[in-house]
C-alpha cells in the first residue's frame, strides 16, 4: 500500500510526537510504563540491538570465496563493515577502504564473472552531509584493500556485473539522492502538482575498472529491474512510464539492443488468462538467450514478490505460466540451465528451494531441495539466496524466532548437466557471530487450520516462562499486504510480535487468504472481499489455539502494520472479541484513500475496478463505514510523510472513535515514512503498544 506522498501537516495536528523533538525524550519512564516492566523492556531491547547483522552475502561463481557484510557493536554506536571467507566462512578478513569515513554502509555484492573481484556500492568516501550517495568499489578476492571506481551523483542501486565482466550496470536516478521506495519518508507535495519531482530512473553502464557512466534506457521509462542476455548485447527490464513510485503496478516487460529503442514483450493489461491486469517481476534470460522467466501474479508492492512462475520467447508471443495449481508461492529464480530454474519459494510460513524442469509448453515439475522456517534473502531480493557458478554451493541470510541470524550455506547434488537433484549438506551455518544468544520469549509453534475449503497457516510465539496450567492473554499480529507472509525471523528492537511474546502475551501470527504460501487461489481470494474472508480465517486460527492452549478469549488483542493496520481498523467493526488495538500505519477509507494517494493503480487489480467506476465495493471494505460497531480501544501511531497509508487516514478514524466515545489515541511521528528509521521511534511505539495492551487487556507484562 502507498499513499499520499509528503502530505504537510500542521503543528497543532501533530499529536504526541514524542522522541522527535527536543522537548523530551522518549524512555519507558516517560512512555508510563512500570519500573518492573521498564526495566524488562530494556533488557530486550538491548538484546535486540546487541545482535549482529548481516545485510548481504555473495558467494564467488567458482564457488570457493564468500563475501558478506556485517554489524558490529562498539558501546553504543554499531557499525558495518565488509568481509571476505573461505566458502566454509573460514579465514574471514574485513575489507580496509582507504580514506573512509567512521562509518561506512555496504550493499550490493556482486563477484566478477572470473570470481576474482568483488564489486560493491558503499558511502566510505562521503562525510556527514553526503552519507546517502553510494558509489561503486571493488577489491580482489584476496580482501587487500578496495579502490573507489566511480564518482556518482544520485541514488544507485541493484548493481551487476555484464556477462562480458568488463564493465559494471546499475539503476541510477541521477542528480536526486531520495530513495524510491515505497516505505521511505515522502517528499513534500508542493508547487504545481502532478508537474514537479518526477524522478527518472534508468539503466546505466560503465567500464569496471572506472570512467564515463553512460544511461542506455529512456527516460521515458522508469526502471524497476533488469537483467542481461547471455551475449551482454540485449537487456530485460521491467518498467513503466515516470513517476516511478506510483506505476510499478502497471508496469511492462521490455527489452533492448544497446543502441536501439526497447521494445515492449509483454503487457499484462493485454493479456487473456491467469496474468491478465497483474504484476509481474524478476526477469531472468535462460542461458542460450532464447526465453526469458519471470513470476506474475497479485502482488501489494515492488519486492514484497510471489505467484506463479512463467516463460515467454525472448523474441515475442504469449507467456505460459509453467506452475499453474501450484500450492506454494515463488518468489526468486534464476537459470541452473536452459529448461530448468533454481527457485525459492513461500511454503505455507516457510522457505522451499526447488528445482523446476520445464517439459515444452506444459507445467514444470518440482523438485524439493529442501525447507527452511525462515525468511531467507541474500540481501538483494526477498527469498533470494546467493549461488556458485555451478549451482553447487548457495549461501543466505537466515535467522529464526529460536536463533539470530548467520549466513547459512548448503551443498547442493548436481548432475551432469549441472542441474540440482538433491542435497549434499543441509543448511547450516557457516558463520559464529551471535553464537550462545538465547530468545527471551517462549518456542514458536506452526499451526494450521481448516476454513470455508482453505488450509490456513500461522505462527504462534509462546510467552515466556509458559505455565500450562495459567490463562494467558494473547495478541494476534496481521502482517502487511496483504500479498505477503510472515515467517520466522529474529526481530529487530522495536515494535513487532517477538517483543510482545516476551512480555508475557501469547501471540498469534497467521497467514490468511491473500497471503503468500498456498498458491495464486489462496492469494487471489481477497479480491474483492477485502477484511471479509481474512478476518474469518484469523477467526477460525484463534480458535484452533484456544482449542488447544490456554488462552482466555476475554483477552484478545489485535495489531499489524499497513494492511495489518487496516486490518486492526476494520475487524473491530465485525467482531467484539478484541479488547484492545495497536493500529500501525492503517487505513479506514478505501474511498477517501484513493482520492488521496497517487498510486491508485494498485487498488484495481484487488477490487477490480477504479473507485470511480465501483465504489460499493470500496465502500463496503471501509472501516469508518461501519464505525458505530467499534467498541475497541485503539492506539493509532503513523508517520508523518507516510507514502502508502497516509496520515489522514489514521487522523478520520481516530476522529470517529472519538465521536463515538471509545478510547483511543493518535501518536503521529514527525519525519517518519510508512517504514520507521529511528531506533528511537521504533522504540517508543513498542513502549506505548506495551502499555496500552496492559491496560485494556487487564493484565501485567511478565518481569
Amino acid at each position: 500500500m502507498r499513499a499520499h506522498p509528503g502530505l504537510v501537516l500542521p503543528a497543532t495536528l501533530l499529536i504526541s510526537l514524542c522522541a522527535t523533538v527536543a522537548a523530551q525524550p522518549c524512555t519507558a519512564a516517560n512512555a508510563g510504563a512500570g519500573s518492573a516492566a521498564n526495566a524488562r523492556i530494556s533488557r530486550i531491547m538491548n538484546r535486540l540491538r546487541n545482535v549482529h547483522r548481516f545485510g548481504a552475502v555473495a558467494v564467488a561463481p567458482d564457488g570457493h570465496s564468500v563475501a558478506w557484510t556485517i554489524s558490529e557493536r562498539h558501546g553504543a554506536k554499531s557499525t558495518q563493515v565488509l568481509q571476505i571467507a573461505a566458502a566454509d566462512g573460514s579465514h574471514a578478513r574485513t575489507v580496509q577502504i582507504e580514506h573512509s569515513v567512521k562509518s561506512c554502509h555496504y550493499s550490493a555484492l556482486q563477484w566478477s564473472p572470473d570470481s576474482h573481484t568483488l564489486a560493491f556500492l558503499s558511502n566510505c568516501n562521503h562525510g556527514k552531509k553526503t552519507a546517502n550517495q553510494l558509489d561503486i568499489y571493488e577489491v580482489g578476492v584476496d580482501g587487500s584493500q578496495a579502490r573507489r571506481v566511480s564518482h556518482l551523483d544520485g541514488f544507485v542501486h541493484e548493481l551487476a556485473w555484464t556477462p562480458n565482466g568488463r564493465e559494471l550496470s546499475f539503476l541510477y536516478v541521477k542528480g536526486d539522492l531520495h530513495p524510491i521506495a515505497a516505505v521511505s519518508p515522502t517528499k513534500p507535495r508542493v508547487g504545481v502538482i502532478g508537474r514537479t519531482g518526477v524522478e527518472h530512473q534508468r539503466l546505466a553502464v560503465m567500464p569496471a575498472r572506472g570512467g564515463a557512466v553512460h544511461e542506455i534506457t529512456p527516460a521515458s521509462i522508469f526502471v524497476y529491474e533488469y537483467d542481461w542476455a547471455p551475449a551482454g548485447r540485449r537487456v530485460a527490464y521491467v518498467g513503466a512510464p515516470p513517476p516511478g513510485r506510483d506505476n510499478w503496478w502497471v508496469a511492462k516487460l521490455y527489452t533492448q539492443e544497446l543502441g536501439l529503442a526497447p521494445q515492449v514483450l509483454l503487457d499484462p493489461s493485454t493479456v487473456n488468462g491467469s496474468l491478465h491486469g497483474l504484476q509481474i517481476a524478476l526477469p531472468r534470460w535462460s542461458p542460450d538467450g532464447s526465453k526469458i522467466a519471470f513470476i506474475g501474479g497479485l502482488m501489494s508492492d515492488q519486492g514484497a514478490t510471489g505467484g506463479d512462475l512463467y516463460v515467454i520467447a525472448s523474441h515475442g508471443g504469449a507467456p505460459t505460466d509453467v506452475t499453474p495449481g501450484i500450492d506454494i508461492s515463488p518468489s526468486w529464480l534464476t537459470w541452473t540451465g536452459n529448461d530448468t530454474l533454481l527457485v525459492s519459494s513461500f511454503a505455507g510460513g516457510s522457505t522451499r528451494l526447488s528445482a523446476f524442469t520445464l517439459h515444452g509448453g506444459s507445467a514444470a515439475t518440482q523438485r524439493p531441495l529442501f525447507t527452511v522456517p525462515s525468511n531467507v534473502s541474500d540481501g538483494t531480493f526477498a527469498s533470494a539466496v546467493s549461488a556458485s557458478g555451478a549451482h553447487r554451493l548457495v549461501a543466505f541470510i537466515d535467522s529464526t524466532f529460536d536463533a539470530p541470524p548467520e549466513i547459512d550455506a548448503a551443498t547442493l547434488k548436481v548432475d551432469a548437466a549441472h542441474e540440482p537433484v538433491g542435497v549434499v549438506a543441509a543448511p547450516h551455518a557457516i558463520t559464529h557471530a551471535n553464537a550462545g544468544v538465547k530468545p527471551m520469549w517462549g518456542k514458536a509453534v506452526s499451526m494450521h487450520w481448516h476454513n470455508e475449503g482453505f488450509t490456513v497457516q500461522g505462527w504462534l510465539l509462546f510467552p515466556r516462562h509458559y505455565d500450562p496450567h495459567k490463562r494467558y492473554p494473547m495478541i494476534v499480529y496481521v502482517h502487511g499486504g496483504p500479498s505477503w507472509a510472515t515467517r520466522p525471523a529474529w526481530p529487530w528492537d522495536g515494535y513487532g510480535p517477538v517483543p510482545l511474546a516476551a512480555m508475557g502475551y501469547f501471540v498469534l501470527m497467521p497467514n490468511p487468504r491473500g497471503s503468500f504460501g498456498e498458491g495464486e487461489r489462496f492469494e487471489q481470494a481477497v479480491r474483492r472481499d477485502m477484511g471479509y474472508g481474512d478476518l474469518r480465517d484469523i477467526l477460525a486460527g484463534v480458535d484452533a489455539v484456544e482449542a488447544r492452549y490456554p488462552v482466555d478469549d476475554s483477552r484478545l488483542g489485535l495489531t499489524g502494520w499497513s494492511y495489518g493496520g487496516f486490518m486492526s481498523m476494520f475487524a473491530p467493526t465485525q467482531t467484539h472479541r478484541f479488547k484492545a488495538a495497536v493500529v500501525g500505519a492503517g487505513l479506514s477509507d478505501w474511498k477517501s484513500y484513493y482520492g488521496e494517494n497517487s498510486i491508485d493503480e494498485w487498488m484495481i487489480p484487488f477490487f477490480g475496478a477504479s473507485v470511480y467506476q465501483d465504489p460499493k465495493v470500496y465502500a463496503k471494505s471501509s472501516a469508518i463505514n461501519f464505525i458505530r460497531n467499534d467498541k475497541t480501544p485503539s492506539l493509532i501511531v503513523v508517520g508523518q510523510y507516510d507514502g502508502e497509508c497516509p496520515a489522514p487516514q489514521s487522523f478520520e478514524y481516530w476522529h470517529a472513535l472519538r465521536a463515538m466515545g471509545v478510547p483511543a489515541k493518535l501518536v503521529v511521528y514527525a519525519g517518519e515514512g510508512h517504514a520507521f528509521y529511528k531506533p528511537s521511534d521504533r522504540r517508543n511505539v513498542l513502549l506505548r503498544a506495551l502499555r496500552w495492551f496492559a491496560k485494556y487487556l487487564g493484565t501485567k507484562p511478565a518481569a
